[in-house]
């Protein structure tokens, strides 16, 4: 077995912890690894975790994209996998979030192997995912062969959207909002998926009493730290579903959504 790819210690800058929230179960790169791959079938061809893993890395090594820290974990017995990694550039200016790659592989056909672009919040390891996955490959004959250009292509794809995120959250923050404005927003949020009815006082206590200082600013930023500070407690398959949704509602509200599209 070849040896792990470890990403470089980064020291120049605050990191995030990466904390996989959502119920799912931590796990470290040898019990990735030793998950068992079923078998294929004619129609099947399941790949395993690590093969994912691996070969993003190794495209990573060829940009001037640095990994920084990184989360595994599994769920249903190995079947499924969601995994972080931050995501440093040389020209990124941000000083209180990073971008992060959401990885995803499963071996129960829950979902293809995919990679969506993300953003993790310094001081409280929010996460937020933005716009479709952009590389979404199903388990079937030459997936092995064809994953490396697939993911190559994927990650120069996921330069524009990163850099789209940067826009987005610097625009939040510039657009202040009165309660009045968040209370219906919030209820907006429920009827496009964002969250249930069962979030919304969790939302307005984040966005009423925020527990970071950093969100005590009334402005669509805040907000939407209120709800991704909530979303920890749901599915973390479903979270880019879910933040994708809310950047959208956000987006539409700050009047971003003709220069970034409808996500």
């Amino acid at each position: 077995m070849q040896a792990l790819l470890e990403p470089p210690a980064l020291a120049k800058r605050r990191s995030p912890n990466l904390i996989l929230h959502c119920g799912a179960q931590t796990a470290q790169m040898d019990e990735v690894a030793a998950v068992q791959t079923p078998g294929a079938t004619d129609t099947w061809n399941p790949i395993p975790h690590l093969e994912l893993i691996r070969t993003v890395q190794r495209t990573l090594a060829l940009t001037n994209l640095t990994i920084g820290n990184q989360a595994h974990s599994l769920s249903h017995e190995g079947q499924r996998y969601f995994g972080l990694m931050e995501i440093h550039a040389q020209n990124s200016s941000s000083d209180d979030y990073c971008w992060v790659l959401g990885l995803r592989n499963s071996h129960d056909k829950t979902f293809p192997a995919g990679i969506v672009a993300g953003a993790s919040v310094f001081v409280c390891d929010n996460l937020s995912f933005s716009g479709e996955v952009k590389f979404a490959r199903k388990h079937t004959r030459f997936i092995v062969r064809d994953l490396p250009q697939l993911v190559e292509r994927s990650i120069g794809l996921l330069m524009t959207k990163w850099h789209d995120q940067d826009a987005r959250i610097a625009a939040y923050k510039d657009y202040d909002i009165a309660d009045r404005t968040a209370h219906d927003l919030i209820v907006r949020a429920m009827d496009v998926g964002v969250c249930s009815t069962r979030l919304i006082p969790t939302v307005l206590k984040e966005w009423r009493a925020p527990r970071h200082e950093a969100f005590s600013e009334r402005n669509v930023w805040s907000l939407f730290n209120a709800f991704t500070e909530s979303l920890k407690e749901g599915n973390l398959a479903e979270l880019p579903k879910r933040t994708e949704a809310l950047h959208g509602l956000l987006d539409t509200h700050v009047g971003l959504a003709s220069t970034f599209g409808m996500n």
